[in-house]
């Protein structure tokens, strides 16, 4: 096979799994922010402005929307197909990808994420989201959970596998690293908040955003900032944690062009075996020093230059599969 076919392959199904969770987790911050509403005596714009902060679209969302309210925030973050990081968009990015490599992907994995598009294509015609938001986002977080399932099992675990697992794992640490990093700068209306039942039920909504609260609750009793932050960042075993991702996708990497874990053969390789060695010789008190903030930052920064190098090494002889397949919306 060519060189330009295999960077074709890799650059569709690593965005196409980088889409797929990018829905998933659009979906799940909409669904707890909805359910937060019925908790925190905040109005419309300071309980929905943070998840346009999550995904990196306040601006667009501001230059064409004229308030934050609930309805307008969920119409842009589900169903705006000018917004590349909506749901509907990121699902049309993810079926336009895996349509190119059929012949790649299982005929299983294709029909369910065509089948996920589909659904939430007609639920943006009917209008009836609007009425109980929660049905249809659970309903795309099942279809996203489908969709790795189907992969697991109906794909070889192969070079292309792991360029799915790639992209999956560094979206899901981007997105956990988001959601910690918005809730220490926009959650709360007022420091006098802090340490009050309201700010309990936000880090709750923040462990909920990443699928942790149970898991973090089978390790620790108690709500505590610190030890949600050490959970979500530094955990080992935690599938979402951003530690747990980046070694995941350092072992893909790896896998991909043979190298053994411990060394380097090109930027990405040595870019997220930095970012790796960084985390493991760091805790959650030297995140405290640094500040919250400063140091989700610092790894938001890291990733987009991981996912240059990616592009770099593996994809640039390949045409663009879809617009904004390759570069790819925000990230």
């Amino acid at each position: 096979m060519r060189r330009a076919m295999i960077s074709r392959v890799a650059d569709a199904v690593y965005w196409m799994s980088r889409y797929i969770e990018r829905a998933e987790n659009v979906a799940r911050f909409v669904d707890v922010n909805q359910y937060l509403t019925l908790d925190l005596p905040v109005d419309d714009e300071l309980q929905w402005n943070p998840m346009l902060e999550v995904t990196g679209d306040r601006d667009a969302f501001h230059a064409r929307y004229s308030a934050s309210d609930q309805e307008s925030v969920i119409r842009f973050l589900a169903f705006d197909g000018e917004n590349p990081n909506s749901i509907l968009s990121s699902l049309r990015f993810a079926r336009d990808n895996a349509r190119s490599v059929r012949e790649v992907i299982s005929s299983e994995l294709w029909r369910q994420i065509n089948r996920m598009y589909h659904m939430v294509r007609h639920a943006a015609d009917s209008g009836k989201v609007y009425e109980d938001p929660h049905q249809f986002l659970d309903e795309v977080k099942e279809g996203c959970h489908q969709v790795t399932g189907v992969t697991e099992a109906t794909m070889s675990h192969d070079e292309a596998w792991h360029f799915v697992r790639l992209g999956r794992m560094l979206e899901r640490a981007d997105k956990t690293s988001r959601i910690l990093d918005v809730k220490y700068f926009l959650l709360l209306p007022s420091v006098d908040y802090i340490g009050t039942p309201y700010d309990k039920i936000q880090w709750a909504a923040v462990l909920k955003s990443a699928s942790a609260l149970e898991m973090y609750r089978k390790t620790h009793r108690r709500i505590d900032p610190k030890q949600i932050g050490h959970f979500l960042i530094f955990d080992n075993q935690f599938p979402r944690s951003i530690r747990y991702c980046l070694e995941a996708a350092s072992m893909s990497l790896h896998a991909i062009s043979g190298s053994p874990l411990a060394s380097f053969e090109n930027k990405a390789e040595r870019r997220l075996g930095r970012l790796c060695a960084d985390i493991d010789f760091s805790d959650i008190d030297e995140v405290s020093d640094i500040g919250m903030h400063q140091y989700l930052d610092g790894i938001q920064v890291k990733l987009n230059q991981i996912g240059e190098a990616i592009f770099e090494t593996y994809f640039s002889l390949a045409p663009a599969v879809v617009a904004g397949a390759s570069g790819r919306g925000n990230s």
